[in-house]
């Protein structure tokens, strides 16, 4: 056994993974796993840039991250940087700052290597389940970004688009810094639009309808499951490896597009963090499932962060 720690810093939140791994028989087995919502990338489609409050609340939930790494007597650490920090002009002060602090330099990542540690940590233990059909469609929805990956054993082909839940309800459902509550119309037929076009670009690299299983992961997808479920708060175990069918998906989807802040904020399950971008994140997973005829979505709680994990193992 060894002894990991990963950080998965993307656009909305920082995630912590602490675990014991072993290569030989694929076991990671969870010490500490736990996510803070920073919004890293506040205003970043708009600025180019990260704004210092952004960067500030991210380094605050590092330095909880260090004294929670050094107290399992992790030996090593592997810090990964997605969406925003790869796309802001000023992404050299994010990276001092967590120099800082944790004492190693954070990655800022391709889209595809985002991709193939996300398919790793997704599928690592789906091996030898004989009710999921193979190709799998890795799907990781995140907050600037979503990527593709379809895979059997290994990653075949993978495609990173800049579609997320944060970057599309900041492009479309704010103005004046008020989010759109509910939104209109035609502000949903935006974000839909922007979706449908980033389908289009994914399907050049990526075969997306050749997938028999798809495999959901990040907060978008987990909160839906915890919804269709009726949780009566976020339950990870309950909803690791859980089905949501098409139907279910678009119901929820509605609800929430159709809904205030204040009654998305009312779900036992929801996160204070997602209640403003919740919407668009569901939608993105809809039009994933209308575009390849998924008739269900399979939830992972295990993702990106997992994949990290097991590199450094």
């Amino acid at each position: 056994m060894t002894r990991v720690a990963a950080v998965d810093c993307g656009t909305n939140s920082i995630r912590l993974l602490v675990a014991d791994a072993d290569p030989a028989t694929g076991q990671l087995v969870d010490l500490d796993r736990r996510m803070t919502i920073v919004r890293l990338g506040q205003g970043v489609d708009r600025t180019g840039r990260l704004a210092p409050e952004a960067l500030e609340r991210t380094f605050a939930a590092c330095r909880d991250y260090a004294e929670i790494i050094k107290g399992h007597g992790a030996e090593r650490l592997r810090f990964v940087a997605t969406s925003a920090s790869r796309d802001a002009e000023n992404r050299d002060e994010f990276v001092r700052g967590v120099l800082d602090i944790l004492g190693v330099e954070p990655e800022v990542i391709t889209g595809d290597q985002e991709a193939e540690f996300s398919f790793t940590g997704a599928t690592k233990e789906l091996t030898g389940r004989e009710d999921l059909a193979r190709p799998y469609l890795v799907v990781d929805i995140g907050g600037g970004s979503t990527e593709f990956v379809v895979g059997e054993d290994r990653v075949r082909a993978a495609r990173s688009v800049d579609v997320g839940c944060v970057r599309m309800t900041e492009r479309h459902l704010v103005h004046g810094g008020e989010v759109s509550d509910p939104p209109t119309e035609e502000q949903i037929a935006a974000i839909r639009a922007d979706i449908e076009a980033a389908l289009d670009l994914a399907e050049r690299t990526v075969p997306l309808c050749e997938a028999r299983t798809l495999v959901g992961l990040a907060g978008s997808v987990t909160t839906v499951s915890a919804i269709a479920q009726d949780l009566p708060e976020y339950d990870s175990a309950r909803i690791h490896h859980s089905r949501v069918s098409l139907a279910r998906v678009r119901e929820i989807t509605d609800r929430l597009l159709h809904s205030t802040h204040a009654e998305r904020a009312t779900i036992p399950s929801m996160h204070p963090g997602r209640v403003d971008v919740i919407g668009a994140g569901s939608l993105v997973l809809l039009a994933i499932m209308e575009r390849i005829g998924a008739q269900e979505v399979v939830v992972s709680e295990h993702d990106i962060l997992d994949g990290i994990a097991w590199s450094v193992a």
